[in-house]
């Protein structure tokens, strides 16, 4: 690619830029479907949960048989609500991470792309022009710098939510064994 656009070269660049996007659509698509899948398969046992808890509450003969129903209805449905929001979030996360990935690719191949592109300048720039490439490579490498950083502190975030979420389902109340 020479450093002045041509329409071959703005076609290509078009022809990538949908490419990623479709990319990004498809991702964006599977974790909708998958958050679809679990809130379809929690309505169906929800179905069948409470037709069973019906059942049972039909044959309850006295107050210590209510009691008892009321006790197992319970801590079931404490437990199913949070291995639900965990699998929620691990759904949410992963798909960010599939599309953080991707869009970080992306900007790493517009970064070399603009690189190969000034690479390319600089072979043909008259004579004094020296100080402009050198400025713009640097601040290129700064705004990597900058785009690093903060994408770093995005993943510690991340990092700390999930660590905080296995804590929290590790300290969860269990259901007795019986």
């Amino acid at each position: 690619m020479g450093i002045y656009p041509t329409p071959e070269n703005l076609s290509e660049a078009q022809k990538q830029n949908i490419e990623a996007m479709m990319k990004l659509s498809h991702k964006a698509f599977e974790g909708i479907e998958k958050m679809v899948d679990l809130q379809l398969n929690a309505a169906r046992a929800s179905l069948q949960e409470t037709s069973e808890k019906f059942k049972a509450m039909m044959s309850v003969k006295d107050a210590q048989d209510l009691v008892s129903i009321n006790r197992d209805i319970a801590t079931p449905t404490a437990e199913k609500a949070l291995a639900y929001s965990r699998t929620i979030y691990d759904i949410a996360s992963q798909t960010s991470s599939e599309v953080q990935r991707l869009i970080d690719a992306q900007i790493a191949d517009a970064n070399k792309r603009l690189v190969d592109a000034l690479d390319e300048f600089v072979k043909t720039a008259p004579v004094g022009s020296e100080g402009i490439v050198a400025m713009m490579k640097n601040s290129l490498t700064a705004a990597n710098s900058a785009f690093d950083t903060a994408n770093k502190a995005a993943r510690q975030v991340v990092e700390m939510a999930e660590r905080n979420m296995r804590a929290a389902s590790e300290t969860a109340p269990k259901s007795p064994k019986r």
